[in-house]
């Protein structure tokens, strides 16, 4: 009797046919056991020792793997090929182990790279103990982020209340997002003009770009104002030109290499709108495999650019059938990658079979779209180059002093083009990069003489570096070392979850509360947030794992400098902080005026100073001279254009229904909207959600957070209302005591009853709604013609519906959510979308008072508050 243990369930039913009746294979669910979130898991004065905790969800699946393991003769350790899969064995050993039940049970570790019977089956000829190496490693990056977790994010709550945690590298991530704002906001926009001209020389016009002006050579920024540009155009109008050379150079292209989990976040991102963690969830499915096609693809955790010959041969085969023997190389194509501490054993990301091109398979939307990306990527890595003719036309006046030029290419082959080109982050907006020239030009000869058809002078201004996008970041992060290919999905979510950055158009912002973790750490714990740093303990990781350097010695060298920085921040007082932050982010916070007037000027009293200042809602701008100026402000700069330049409060303008003034205003623990109408004791309010910008809000914005809550109608079940609203969390929908989160605020004035009851149904089943909790579709429609959203059949409480963005419709009784069709679902969520209220207009007044909260819970003791720290992440 064998026992195979893995992670996944999908894993271990895929395998377990493999395998045959004299195999048990059972999965651990992932990690088994993790260091408990308190003081005392790692104890650095006990020469590190680590206390580990069961998870309780583990603890029934470990004692039905302890009862097989007892009566099994060998106990195989089949958990995923890389460091957190060598751990997942370890701790399932560790656990067996103490409960005494591998007496005389031989146990063996196996890897494999794929779920396909073949790679299971070699992987099951050739089996290993464990390395405890790569144990090592992962014990002291686990160290590591704990020690850094549970010793600055307290001192993080002490010193700046608000600040959420911090983390060994999510803080650095953090760190490029701010110091890219950082350069945005410097940035200086310098004016130029481009000069361009049609020419015809007994020709079709082509165009052509000013390259030569006064005989000297004209750069980009060269031409700075409308005056020079308007004299190169005189220039160009009064000369005579002639073609003075034609020089045609053929130039090759060589493919991209098959995905790392680096580049396939990436390319995802670019040319399918995925998420980092969107894309290693369908990447997940698609190698464990689903339902009887096995795995897909190859292990999606890797950043070695290998490729094993069975690959490059079926790639090379596929190639030639489909696309003919001219596309295949004469040679196969070996990559070596570029990437910082690489682990080239590992093989890139591919399809198991080349051979199953992605129109064979039918498989949800998402991994659809993802299995035809890494497909086509990796047949193109091993096609001929393209070759193109790139021809480059100078054009001069005689006397050599006015010179333009045109370029263009010509696809002589496309090779690997007619199967994938990779995307591109940033491209140019201006025109200046004529690498990629497609152009067609006309036949031409040298000397003929050219004859000025138009020409056209345009202005520019030079652009600030672009914000990172998913895509930029985590190529950023690979390029410095920082992180490990199955770190970065993580770390981007764990930037937003702890709203130290938004995500707005695809591109990062930091938060205030952002800014003002990174500015503390730059100035008291500037060391650990260096890039370099990070990138060289990456390495000494490396090193630990390689089995050069002893994991409990990097653990010392760390730990000395950091316990004492951390002591040492620990005595700072908090004025002492403020002031370093005030310094440190005073062109921020406290930008010039135009006056020239000192920007910390109390603009109510004209007499304090305004500074940072904090409380236990987070940090605020106020004045030095309270509580006899009680004037504070958000710590974000003013804008003009909120309305009053002094304080931000404004008047949006009159109730229909009350006849009572609105107003928006900037408290000290943020903006809020009010109204007071004629029979209320107190004034209604509500905050801004996240999201809703000061400058935004205008009469209608308003009116529609004060109508909150609203009732959506009444539960099925029971008859009572359910509501939405606005409370503490975020948006939610109520009912009986059961509050759900919804997506964002927008889906609280349109949610409706079916999507309501779903919501509140999977909180009570444990499956709290919201993003990243939505159940797979059970069929995809394709994009809404009008919107683009996609357009999804869902399965509800009550019944099949349809989805498009915030739209449910229910569909007709006896029709099959397999049988509907996009032309049957669009008339549906339009009358649906027709039904649902105006956002404009305000929701009828309700005497119902606003939803109970759900009774807290007693709040623990301060000291061990202040002991808790957030769960440690990379």
């Amino acid at each position: 009797m064998n026992l195979v243990v893995v992670e996944s369930p999908a894993k271990a039913k895929t395998i377990n046919k493999y395998l045959g009746p004299d195999y048990t294979v059972l999965a651990s669910y992932g990690h088994v056991r993790d260091l408990p979130s308190k003081d005392g898991s790692v104890l650095p004065d006990d020469d590190f020792a680590m206390s580990w905790e069961i998870d309780a969800k583990a603890s029934k699946r470990l004692s039905e793997i302890a009862e097989v393991a007892k009566k099994s003769d060998r106990v195989i350790l089949a958990t995923d090929p890389d460091r957190e899969g060598e751990a997942i064995s370890w701790h399932v050993l560790e656990i067996l182990t103490k409960k005494k039940v591998l007496k005389d049970t031989q146990v063996q570790r196996v890897t494999f790279n794929a779920i396909t019977k073949n790679a299971v089956l070699e992987a099951m000829a050739a089996p290993r103990d464990l390395d405890m190496e790569l144990v090592e490693a992962y014990l002291a990056r686990r160290a590591l982020d704990y020690l850094v977790g549970f010793n600055l994010s307290p001192v993080l709550w002490r010193k700046l209340p608000g600040a959420r945690s911090a983390g060994r590298v999510q803080s650095v991530a953090l760190r490029i997002v701010v110091d890219r704002e950082m350069e945005i906001e410097k940035f200086k926009a310098q004016e130029y003009w481009s000069v361009e001209a049609d020419l015809a020389a007994d020709s079709p016009p082509f165009t052509t770009r000013l390259v030569k002006h006064e005989g000297k050579r004209v750069q980009r920024l060269d031409i700075g104002s409308e005056a020079m540009a308007t004299a190169a155009r005189e220039a160009i109008n009064a000369g005579t030109f002639t073609i003075k050379a034609i020089e045609k150079k053929p130039v090759k292209r060589s493919p991209s290499p098959p995905f790392t989990t680096s580049t396939l976040q990436q390319e995802a991102a670019r040319k399918l709108g995925f998420t980092a963690q969107r894309t290693m969830q369908a990447a997940q499915k698609l190698y464990e495999g689903v339902d009887d096609t096995g795995g897909l693809i190859t292990y999606m955790r890797t950043d070695g650019l290998f490729v094993s010959p069975e690959g490059i041969a079926q790639a090379r085969q596929v190639i030639g059938e489909r696309f003919g023997p001219a596309y295949v190389p004469s040679e196969p194509r070996y990559y070596k990658t570029k990437a910082k501490n690489a682990q080239e054993a590992h093989e890139a990301i591919r399809p198991t079979n080349i051979a199953r091109a992605p129109e064979s398979l039918r498989l949800d939307s998402d991994l659809q779209r993802l299995y035809e990306l890494i497909w086509k990527r990796m047949v193109a890595s091993q096609m001929e180059s393209a070759r193109l003719d790139r021809t480059t036309v100078e054009v001069e006046t005689a006397d050599g002093q006015t010179g333009l030029r045109a370029t263009g290419q010509v696809v002589a082959f496309d090779g690997f083009i007619a199967v994938y080109e990779e995307g591109r982050d940033d491209k140019p907006k201006d025109g200046a990069d004529d690498e990629d020239d497609s152009t067609r030009l006309p036949t031409l000869k040298e000397g003929a003489t050219a004859k000025v058809e138009a020409i056209r002078t345009e202005q520019h201004f030079t652009e600030p570096p672009p914000r990172y996008s998913e895509a930029t970041l985590v190529k950023k992060l690979e390029e410095l070392g920082i992180g490990r290919p199955s770190t970065y999905a993580s770390i981007l979510t764990t930037l937003r979850d702890r709203e130290y950055v938004r995500s707005d158009k695809g591109r990062f912002y930091p938060e205030d509360k952002g800014r003002l973790v990174t500015a503390f750490l730059e100035q008291f714990f500037s060391k650990w947030v260096e890039y370099d740093f990070t990138a060289a303990l990456e390495t000494r990781l490396d090193e630990v794992s390689a089995g050069d350097l002893n994991w409990k010695v990097l653990l010392r060298e760390f730990w000395t400098d950091f316990h004492a920085a951390t002591s040492a921040a620990g005595e700072l007082r908090t004025t002492a902080i403020l002031d370093a932050l005030n310094e440190s982010l005073g062109a921020h916070i406290f930008p010039q005026k135009e006056d020239g007037a000192d920007p910390r000027e109390c603009p109510l009293c004209h007499q304090g100073q305004l500074s940072l200042k904090t409380s236990r809602f987070g940090a605020f701008i106020g004045c030095s001279r309270y509580p006899e100026c009680k004037y504070t402000r958000p710590v974000a700069a003013p804008d003009a254009e909120n309305g009053s330049a002094e304080s931000g409060d404004r008047e949006l303008g009159v109730d229909p229904q009350t006849n009572a003034p609105v107003s928006l205003k900037i408290g000290r623990f943020g903006p809020y909207v009010e109204t007071t109408p004629p029979d209320a004791d107190k004034p209604k309010r509500s905050s801004l959600p996240k999201g809703w910008s000061p400058a935004s809000i205008d009469l209608d914005k308003a009116l529609r957070l004060l109508a909150l809550p609203r009732e959506v109608g009444m539960h099925p079940e029971d008859g009572k209302p359910i509501t939405a609203g606005l409370g503490r969390y975020g948006p939610f929908v109520q009912h009986a005591g059961t509050y759900a989160n919804v997506s964002d605020i927008d889906e609280v004035f349109e949610v409706g009853l079916n999507r309501a009851v779903a919501l509140l149904a999977e909180k009570r089943a444990g499956r709290p709604g919201g993003r990243g909790a939505a159940a797979a579709p059970l069929k995809d429609l394709g994009a809404h013609p009008e919107t683009g959203e996609p357009i999804h059949v869902m399965a509800g409480r009550f019944g099949p519906y349809v989805k498009s963005g915030k739209i449910n419709a229910t569909l007709p009784k006896g029709t099959a959510p397999e049988d509907l069709t996009l032309e049957a679902a669009l008339p549906l969520l339009a009358a649906r979308a027709a039904a649902a209220p105006a956002k404009g207009k305000k929701a009828p007044a309700k005497k119902a008072a606003a939803p109970k909260k759900p009774a807290a819970k007693k709040a623990p003791a301060k000291k061990t508050a202040t002991k808790k720290a957030a769960a440690a992440e990379e």
